[in-house]
């Protein structure tokens, strides 16, 4: 299959642009043919434009039509076979293993979504019947349940090509609520977005859907983001990057004669606190898991745990060269791209000049440039410094953390309470520590989304109970989840029907409930018919 490097509109390829631009392998830092086009103002237009002529009939769609559009795109997705893994691993030197397994995990997240909406109860229906008896006055027939927003702009994530991109989690949430996507290729992977893209246009025409359903714009700059943001048809965002990016799309979207949500995930630390017990009790463990954890994926994961808090202590100054010799050891490995590589090396450059900021450890052998490889390094500073220096607060996408010490029980918890908000927060201990720890859960509950004992964030799992997400500036918005079932409420918006007629209510609210779905009726969760 021959890539041509241009961007799909509603099934469509779009024209040649002037500008243009090509994918450069990180693991030889040469370009990667084809020449790919970049996407005009007049591409944005047509392709939110299908996409809004689309929405009425693929949100008119049965559960069961959608559920099926969601299981052929995993169907397609597969039958790319080795080409697609093989053209993500030159544009982004991610290893194949773990390619399989993220494409296994997009599949994966398409059919979640196919079984979710089959049964039906993530649009929490409510029906509170009328009481025509009811004094001083009657209370009318009230039914509300979630309905789609409308397109949905999804921008790809540099850091996994497939799960969250082109069908990532994102798309697939979007398209089972009953939206139709338009997504922002990442410029870092645009073959593995175009061959993606290819199987979803692929399944919308084996289902007999609107063209217009799916949409893929290819671009290198920001104006192409904003431009999509801004479209008048655009009913909601979703973003996975920086929090430079994610915020100017916020400001973007806020900024238009008539708002719309961003739902953006952009900066974490993912805090780890290690309370006595378990230093004196697992050091050694701790530290060798702490190292797998930050290094993992050469550190370009949202969840890396990029700070470690603990006590001063013996046990303490026990637990700093076994951290040091585990980092020393680390390999240094291909980042996704050269712009990462480089911001992760200005990044240790600025946190070495810092004063009160010490590099610890670094990783033994150096790094190949021209591999676009990172080495794993640790910083050790106290917690004046960690308070008075905002950079410290800050993430850096990378392979690296920061040991802070804190001199006892009470600025410990005046360091969490330091933080800004984080997608998790982990803390270690034993037993008895966490049984004395409510101060620091309590403290971390207003921090982070996710909160971790005795073990590491990085591995987030594709489930109903997931929460991927947190106060800013983890999240634009801490109510909502980008992993997990749940993840689909971000897409919907809540409709109440007063005393309609039984033929024109939404299938899901008239009395017999046909398909079944679980709905609050008269405070009472049941399946039952009215």
């Amino acid at each position: 299959m021959s890539l041509h490097g241009k961007s799909i509109l509603a099934g469509h390829l779009a024209g040649p642009s002037s500008a243009t631009f090509q994918a450069i392998s990180p693991l030889t830092g040469q370009p990667l043919e084809p020449t790919f086009h970049q996407g005009t103002p007049s591409d944005v237009d047509a392709a939110l434009q299908a996409a809004e002529n689309a929405f009425q009939i693929y949100s008119a769609l049965s559960a069961q039509k959608r559920a099926e559009f969601l299981e052929k795109i995993a169907e397609e997705i597969l039958a790319l076979g080795d080409e697609l893994l093989q053209r993500t691993h030159l544009e982004t030197g991610l290893p194949l293993e773990r390619l399989t397994g993220e494409r296994g995990r997009t599949m994966g997240q398409l059919r979640l979504f196919a079984e979710v909406i089959r049964e039906g109860s993530w649009i929490d229906a409510r029906i509170d019947t009328a009481l025509p008896d009811r004094q001083p006055l009657p209370r009318p027939d009230l039914r509300r349940m979630m309905l789609p927003l409308g397109p949905v702009v999804v921008f790809g994530a540099s850091n996994f090509p497939l799960a969250f991109s082109v069908a990532g989690g994102d798309t697939a949430s979007a398209l089972a609520a009953g939206c139709p996507v338009v997504v922002k290729g990442h410029p870092a992977h645009p073959g593995a977005s175009e061959l993606v893209a290819g199987a979803i246009t692929k399944a919308a025409a084996a289902c007999g859907l609107p063209a217009g359903v799916f949409s893929l714009i290819h671009g290198t700059t920001p104006e192409v983001g904003l431009a999509l943001a801004k479209h008048p048809a655009a009913r909601a965002v979703g973003f996975t990057g920086s929090h430079r990016a994610g915020r100017a799309l916020f400001d973007a979207a806020n900024s238009r004669p008539e708002p719309i949500p961003v739902f953006a995930e952009m900066s974490s630390l993912n805090p780890l606190i290690i309370l006595p017990g378990a230093l004196a009790e697992r050091g050694a463990q701790i530290a060798e898991g702490l190292k797998t954890s930050v290094t993992m994926g050469v550190g370009q994961f949202c969840t890396k745990p990029g700070l470690i808090f603990a006590i001063a202590g013996e046990d303490f100054q026990k637990f700093i060269p076994l951290l040091q010799k585990a980092f020393q050891a680390a390999v240094p490995a291909t980042m996704l791209h050269g712009g990462i590589c480089a911001s992760y090396h200005q990044g240790l450059k600025h946190l070495e000049s810092i004063t009160g900021v010490q590099k610890a450890a670094a990783s033994e052998v150096e790094p190949a440039i021209d591999k676009t490889q990172a080495e794993a390094v640790l910083f050790i500073t106290d917690s004046a410094t960690f308070r008075k220096e905002s950079a410290l607060h800050e993430e850096l996408f990378g392979p690296q953390t920061l040991l802070v010490t804190a001199t006892d029980e009470a600025d410990l918890l005046a360091l969490i309470q330091s933080l800004n908000g984080q997608l998790t927060a982990t803390v270690h201990g034993t037993t008895t520590d966490l049984a004395g720890a409510g101060a620091v859960f309590a403290a971390l509950q207003q921090k982070a989304g996710r909160l971790v004992v005795n073990g590491f964030p990085t591995g987030v799992e594709v489930s109903p109970a997931m929460q991927h997400g947190g106060p800013y500036p983890a999240t634009t918005d801490a109510r909502f989840t980008s992993v997990g079932s749940a993840a689909i409420q971000r897409w919907a918006r809540p409709v109440c029907f007063q005393n309609f007629p039984a033929t024109a209510l939404p299938e899901d609210l008239q009395d017999a409930n046909p398909r079944g779905v679980m709905r609050l009726l008269n405070g009472q969760l049941t399946r039952a018919a009215v």
